[in-house]
């Protein structure tokens, strides 16, 4: 246990069902999102008693987890979820692990069989502590109804705390029936776990004094800013500004510095920008901050940013030297050492070189020139960029949030569409979750039902979860679903092409439904568009219309998305979408790269 009870609390008595409700209240939780089962119907009777949460009835458990991430990514809250022992807490598993990937604060209850039936193979019963151990940051089984208060403050506790990610709650039925002392959460005092928030003076004072001294930085942001809170995004604007450093972000980081930003790069890594690569190859000081070093950033390695001095700013200690090694480690909360490093930067005696700056800024704008994102226009077929682009022109006014599935389509939105506020983009990036964006546009819709909530989708992704279209309908969450559709799983027939001799083993859907009839069947809306002319008013029919939408959108079948850098390769090794053609892509990837696929 990581807190403990204080002697002072005004305690009542209850059951554990009454419990749950009572402290999911008294965290501050409004919304969940769930699916009943037998082992979870204490809990259920008493939801249906109350009128201060509103539960949200998903289709499938996994379509809970997405939608509680969803509401926790757009609203810096926990999400949380409730669902049944057995397969239901088993189909919590998969956005749970997307939780823990991507520092989502998740709070996952689940029922399980009365304690007296534990271990005997009892009906819907599994090992839910043991199974969900590996993607948690903690978890409890309740056996008895006076530690269920305490646990479930601490649950909150630690999901919310220091690097936030999923936790499980078990619940057997009989601790639900049972009678106890309910104690709030002023009664609840952490111990064991309590992260380290300020930055070691010292540590910061290093990293200005490597930063003053650099000629040729770059400020290197991850989802760790966006998790920090509002004030981490706006001091690492000032940050930028103070210093006039270049900035490049992860695909978690994007909106914490406005992509319309001057000194903004575009996203870095496998399909990022030239210049950003480049900027990341060639740095002589880099500043990470709150990003963990994955793989789809640093490509190769032993070649990864090979001549810079590295600062990395972590919440998360066990994040630090774990994938690279870092000259300056500072441990602790985003918005806390920015403010003291922003501090440290104006009263420095040392400034930035500005001579050496502007020579680095020079060469930055020549790799800009080189137009990486740059496609081919087609005007009889709609590209893929194209339709990102038109829907970033029509949406950018409004209070627009973005979430996607995973493959293509989700690059592509990350590359076209342009973020200016944090907590506004919702993706899956450490698991890569197909599935993810129709139940996490139900939990952002939910969190802000005056917003426009759009899905950017793939014909073969949205298919997973597309079940939780019966769930937007029922509880009138107007989202939008557009599907980028090529009828191709677009990533893996691009990998085929390029790693795998073009043989597109399994990777063409021969059986697409009618999206349009589809989305009608639900009781949404259907639209379709197959020629760029007609885009713009079919984008704007998708937003003007009432209710769950199903857009259609039909693109070119064999786009490929670059800029790519090939696995096993070093970021000044990308390919350009001029330079990919199947030679290109063959001559640039070796055995070893191969592997690393």
């Amino acid at each position: 246990m990581a807190g403990k009870t204080k002697t002072k609390s005004k305690a009542r008595e209850m059951t554990g069902a009454e419990m749950v409700i009572n402290a999911l209240i008294d965290n501050g939780v409004t919304d969940i999102f769930g699916y009943p089962g037998g082992a979870v119907l204490p809990i259920y009777d008493e939801l249906h008693q109350q009128e201060t949460i509103k539960h949200v009835l998903v289709r499938h458990e996994q379509g809970a987890g997405h939608a509680a991430e969803g509401y926790a990514r757009s609203t810096g809250k926990p999400g949380v979820m409730l669902v049944t022992s057995g397969p239901g807490a088993t189909n919590a598993v998969t956005p749970l692990q997307d939780a823990l990937m991507d520092s989502i604060p998740l709070v996952c209850i689940t029922g399980q069989v009365p304690t007296s039936l534990i271990g005997s193979d009892a009906f819907q019963e599994c090992d839910t502590v043991g199974i969900t151990r590996p993607c948690t940051k903690h978890n409890w089984l309740v056996q008895s109804v006076d530690d269920l208060a305490m646990v479930l403050h601490e649950a909150f506790y630690v999901a919310t705390n220091g690097r936030p990610g999923p936790v499980v709650i078990d619940i057997p039925k009989d601790v639900q029936f049972a009678t106890g002392m309910y104690h709030p959460p002023s009664a609840f005092e952490p111990t064991s776990y309590q992260p380290k928030l300020k930055g070691d003076d010292s540590a910061i004072k290093a990293a200005v004094k490597l930063m003053m001294g650099a000629k040729k930085p770059v400020i290197y942001s991850g989802g760790g800013v966006i998790n920090s809170g509002p004030k981490a995004s706006k001091l690492l604007r000032e940050l930028v500004k103070e210093t006039g450093f270049p900035i490049t972000s992860t695909l978690m980081g994007l909106g914490a510095y406005p992509a319309s930003g001057d000194n903004w790069l575009g996203m870095l890594g496998m399909h990022g920008t030239y210049e950003a690569n480049m900027v990341m190859h060639d740095c002589d000081v880099m500043v990470c901050v709150g990003a963990r070093f994955d793989d789809r950033i640093t490509g190769r390695l032993d070649a990864f940013s090979p001549n810079s001095k590295k600062i990395h700013i972590d919440i998360d200690p066990s994040s630090i030297n774990k994938v690279v090694h870092v000259d300056v480690p500072i441990i602790g909360d985003v918005e806390a050492v920015l403010k003291v490093m922003l501090k440290e930067v104006k009263a420095s005696a040392k400034k930035a070189d500005t001579k050496a700056l502007k020579a680095w800024w020079k060469q930055v704008n020549t790799w800009r020139d080189r137009n990486s994102l740059a496609y081919k226009p087609n005007k009889d077929v709609i590209m893929p960029q194209y339709a990102i682009e038109r829907l970033y022109a029509l949406t950018k006014d409004r209070k627009t949030y973005i979430t996607t599935e995973v493959g293509q389509h989700q690059m592509w939105a990350a590359q076209f569409y342009g973020f200016e506020e944090p907590n506004r983009w919702m993706t899956s990036g450490g698991l890569g979750t197909m599935g993810y964006g129709l139940p996490a546009a139900l939990g952002v819709q939910i969190a802000h039902p005056d917003a426009l909530v759009v899905d950017i989708a793939g014909d073969a992704s949205i298919q997973m979860c597309i079940q939780e279209m019966s769930a937007a309908l029922q509880y009138d969450a107007p989202i939008k679903i557009m599907i980028l559709n090529n009828e191709y799983m677009g990533m893996v027939r691009q990998w085929q092409q390029l790693l795998h001799g073009n043989r597109l083993s399994h990777s063409y859907t021969e059986a697409m439904p009618d999206f349009v009839k589809l989305a009608e069947a639900y009781g949404g809306t259907g639209i379709r568009c197959t020629k760029p002319d007609q885009l713009d008013d079919a984008i704007m029919q998708m937003i003007e219309t009432p209710g769950p939408v199903i857009f259609d959108c039909c693109v070119v079948t064999l786009a490929n998305c670059f800029p790519m850098i090939p696995s096993g390769k070093a970021h000044n090794e990308m390919l350009l979408p001029d330079e990919a053609t199947d030679e290109a892509v063959g001559s640039a990837i070796d055995e070893k790269g191969k592997a690393l696929v």
